[in-house]
């Protein structure tokens, strides 16, 4: 006599095969994860664009004119240019009632910053370089992810300034002079809100990915012939350097907390340069379900498919250590140290995950 399969209660694992033969469910992170993300997204399509609405629009100049094509010539007064131009955002803002935003807008008019690229509009835009960029022989050019804006910028600036004393502290130690290094904070396109549908799609970083391809097409008539260009793209900003890949003069890209970069793999995002991905063992967006799926027939696709991290994919992974999502710049840690070293062109030093 066949003895009758075990019926076990709904929400309980393993769970009752058709034939009787218990099985587990092989991801039940992803499906859990699914399960709340989609409803979140739909709550986030109705109430982001209302609540957003609410609130009245930031007033600023519209950007300086500057030359073109960016010499190095040119440099220093762009500089002032751009700073001229956040003063008078500052102004605005302040007058606008918005103390944050004239704060942040003073902060990045200050005498010692270096501004390639100012747009106080909206959530605001800036590019920022820290180091000589006329004879910088090492360039890192680094790509923010979600919720960055000027308002927010401060954070993005440690980021930046953190890795400049990094690498000045290598090329020190290998009495290498510490001008040869620059790096390039690129707030150059409007980031989606962690809390958002667009967060979950490629639309902003399809939009962002000719401005970024542009950018450093430029400045590489700004850099020293020859400079060696590395792009470190987090979180989202990974999304969008691994649209901007095909055709991107860069020497190197590094991904790190990446959700994906919408490719199967390195090999797909169809560059020249060394492909390097990194995830710390704190990191959430080991979570996030690496999948890639139309939604709802509407021609929009959500996910980021392969995770950049794994084999499948075939990039340079390297060690992160315990870095979680907001870690990876963290003066002292693993990750700061290996992207040091890949902008350095220190490839055979990286430490390998």
């Amino acid at each position: 006599m066949t003895k009758p399969a075990r019926v076990v209660r709904a929400g309980n694992t393993p769970t009752t095969h058709p034939q009787g033969k218990p099985h587990r469910d092989r991801h039940p992170v992803r499906r859990s994860l699914l399960r709340i993300l989609l409803p979140a997204l739909l709550t986030a399509a109705i109430v982001l664009p209302l609540t957003g609405a609410a609130r009245p629009a930031i007033p600023a100049p519209p950007p300086a004119t500057l030359a073109t094509p960016l010499t190095p010539a040119a440099l220093t007064s762009a500089y002032e240019a751009n700073r001229k131009n956040a003063t008078e955002a500052a102004r605005m803002a302040a007058a606008h009632g918005d103390t944050h935003r004239a704060s942040a807008d003073r902060a990045l008019a200050a005498p010692s910053r270096h501004l390639l690229a100012f747009d106080g509009r909206g959530s605001g835009q800036a590019t920022e370089v820290i180091g000589d960029l006329t004879h910088a022989r090492d360039i890192a050019v680094l790509v923010p992810g979600s919720d960055t804006t000027l308002d927010t910028y401060p954070r993005f600036h440690r980021a930046a300034a953190s890795l400049y004393t990094a690498l000045t502290h290598r090329r020190t130690e290998s009495r290498t002079p510490a001008s040869t290094v620059a790096v390039i904070a690129w707030l150059g396109y409007e980031t989606p809100a962690t809390v958002s549908t667009t967060v979950t799609t490629t639309t902003r970083a399809d939009e962002a990915a000719p401005r970024l391809r542009a950018f450093v097409r430029g400045l590489r008539t700004a850099a020293p012939a020859g400079a060696h260009l590395t792009l470190l793209c987090h979180s989202y900003g990974s999304v969008v350097c691994g649209r901007a890949a095909p055709g991107l003069a860069a020497d190197d890209i590094a991904l790190v907390g990446s959700p994906g970069t919408g490719a199967g793999s390195a090999t797909a995002l169809h560059t020249r340069a060394r492909v390097w991905a990194a995830r710390g063992t704190a990191d959430w967006v080991a979570h996030v379900p690496h999948v890639r799926t139309g939604l709802f027939g509407t021609g929009t696709t959500v996910g980021f498919g392969t995770d950049p991290v794994s084999a499948a994919f075939g990039a340079r992974v390297f060690d992160a250590a315990g870095a979680d999502h907001s870690g990876y710049f963290t003066p002292g840690s693993a990750s700061l140290a290996n992207l040091a070293r890949i902008t350095l062109g220190e490839t055979s030093e990286v430490t390998r995950a």
